[in-house]
């Protein structure tokens, strides 16, 4: 009934935002004597604002047409190379006749099935674009899936991951970012089991909850502290008509959204106060950052039931890959069989969705890895969010993992000696700007002293 409740209480505010646009529109209008007035800026600003958190949001875009090759401009042409009803796989093919050829790293960076799109990663591939060959996992909306597409679980998962990598082919280095970190240990130690010639090359776990028992945020207790059954009939609801995905019972992306915000509620209210008076003041470089990061944020997408209450259950609840009782297709997940996949791990230390130790737990279960090919790092002042996005992001963890693995990939093809560390660089570096300068990034502020919605809060 949720997800009915929803829906219905957009189509009751749809007349309402109609109502704001019209007005919003007559009193833009470069004729009309009360825009230039406190009163209009004021009244032109509140409707802007009411529409921005009324209104849906759709899917976005990567939008990522160029990337920089030793300060070369190089296009990128983004396409589905395989395609499945509940997931497609992106490559950024980068064009080699104004670079010349490139034998970088693949790397397929798996996003999190967590409610929000692909294209949260958007700052992640673009800082890996000038140096590696990627391929990014771009999960579907489940209520746009139609029932007759059947299931999809946390086996599932696995299988995806598993066989988009042998797509790949073999030398594929895997970064997982925040939930599929469990899955892609899981789909990687399967493959060791079978011997497969395409398993990975190095595996890099990104504020995953491998053992959430380790440091347990409020997150993980919320999950422990309830059961299936309870998560079944207050979560699970059935997508309504007309969307494609009519009937197919889901986790909305919406209850996922207003939980993350709920958390930190008072900073997204600050936000949207924020935007109020940068609209009055005519600071257009501060609403578009506003607008840029929340048309990602809102934009939220449907998970499986299934997949959504295997997960609750296997990882939060269970605790089956640390305490190793994970099994797939009836066969136990093994991950000490892993051999031939270096591992790092990486993690926040102000994360409060994944805490410290969580991550690293992987370091512990993987015995079969020679301790030259595992690297962990955790990441001063960031909290969730800046793990992966941001300039903490580009400047120190991602010139890390890159040359973790380079390190590994040189190795792999010379045997040469694996390098523990990358040199820091600096923004000015990378060539990549920086979308959030208006707002706080990884717990530090800017220069108008603003805090971003997700600095330290850890989303």
């Amino acid at each position: 009934m949720n997800y009915y409740a929803y829906e219905m209480a957009h189509t009751l505010m749809s007349p309402w935002r109609f109502g704001m646009q019209a007005l919003r529109h007559s009193l833009e209008w470069p004729l009309n004597p009360v825009s230039k007035t406190p009163m209009g800026k004021n009244l032109i600003a509140a409707c802007e604002v009411f529409e921005n958190i009324t209104r849906r949001y759709g899917k976005p875009s990567f939008g990522l047409k160029t990337t920089r090759i030793n300060g070369v401009t190089v296009p990128v042409d983004e396409h589905i190379v395989m395609s499945k009803p509940f997931c497609n796989l992106i490559h950024f093919g980068r064009d080699e006749t104004v670079f010349g050829p490139h034998n970088d790293p693949k790397v397929l960076i798996v996003a999190p099935m967590s409610g929000h799109y692909a294209t949260l990663l958007r700052g992640t591939v673009e800082a890996m674009l000038p140096e590696h060959d990627v391929y990014i996992t771009d999960w579907a909306d489940a209520r746009n899936v139609p029932i007759t597409a059947g299931r999809f679980d946390f086996d599932d998962y696995i299988d995806h991951v598993i066989e988009f990598t042998q797509f790949i082919g073999p030398n594929t280095h895997i970064v997982a970012v925040c939930q599929p970190a469990v899955p892609c240990l899981a789909a990687t130690a399967v493959m060791a089991a079978k011997d497969d010639a395409c398993q990975p090359a190095s595996l890099t776990l990104m504020g995953g909850p491998i053992d959430t028992r380790r440091n347990p945020t409020k997150v993980n207790d919320l999950a422990g502290a309830r059961s299936l059954n309870w998560f079944e009939q207050n979560v699970i609801s059935a997508v309504p008509f007309p969307h494609p995905g009519f009937m197919r019972p889901v986790y909305p992306g919406f209850m996922q959204l207003t939980g993350f915000m709920t958390m930190n509620l008072e900073r997204h209210m600050n936000a949207h106060v924020d935007l109020f008076n940068d609209l009055v003041q005519g600071d257009c470089d501060s609403v578009k950052q506003h607008q840029d990061f929340y048309e990602e944020y809102l934009a939220v997408m449907d998970l499986t039931a299934e997949f959504y209450l295997q997960t609750i259950k296997t990882v939060f609840q269970d605790h089956a890959l640390p305490d190793k009782t994970l099994i797939h297709r009836d066969v136990l997940v093994d991950c000490s069989l892993i051999k031939n996949t270096a591992l790092m791990t990486v993690e926040g230390e102000r994360d409060d969705i994944t805490g410290i130790g969580q991550t690293q737990a992987a370091q512990d279960l993987c015995t079969g890895i020679p301790e030259a090919e595992k690297v962990h790092y955790m990441q001063p002042g960031v909290g969730h969010y800046g793990v992966f996005n941001g300039t903490r992001w580009r400047t120190e963890i991602q010139p890390r993992i890159r040359d973790f693995i380079h390190s590994i990939q040189h190795k792999r093809v010379s045997g040469g000696e694996i390098r523990k560390q990358a040199p820091r660089v600096t923004a000015a570096d990378t060539g990549v700007a920086d979308w959030s300068k208006s707002g706080k990034v990884n717990g530090h502020l800017n220069g108008n002293g603003r805090s971003h919605p997700l600095s330290a809060a850890g989303e």
